[in-house]
């Protein structure tokens, strides 16, 4: 069984988020600190900070998607109070 990740990292550099999903997140947080990502490439390096998997592709999307709104952003601040409180 495989699984779809959505995943939170955070900007060591800046302290902004980004938010993905992939099917494999240890290779894909080193291919975003390795600069390999356009979108990230001059925001290294990362921490991740948060991720939630799914048993297929299309719920890790549809996820993604809802994170990356107003809602979801709302969400993860709530969800990630006491890390970001330190």
């Amino acid at each position: 069984m495989s699984f779809y990740y959505v995943y939170l990292l955070q900007s060591l550099k800046d302290d902004k988020w980004y938010t993905g999903y992939t099917s494999n997140l240890k290779k894909r947080l080193g291919e975003h600190n390795k600069g390999y990502i356009k979108s990230t490439k001059n925001r290294r390096p990362f921490e991740l900070i948060y991720y939630e998997s799914c048993l297929n592709e299309e719920d890790a999307i549809a996820r993604e998607k809802y994170l990356k709104s107003g809602m979801g952003k709302r969400y993860l601040k709530n969800r990630l109070k006491r890390f970001l409180t330190g």
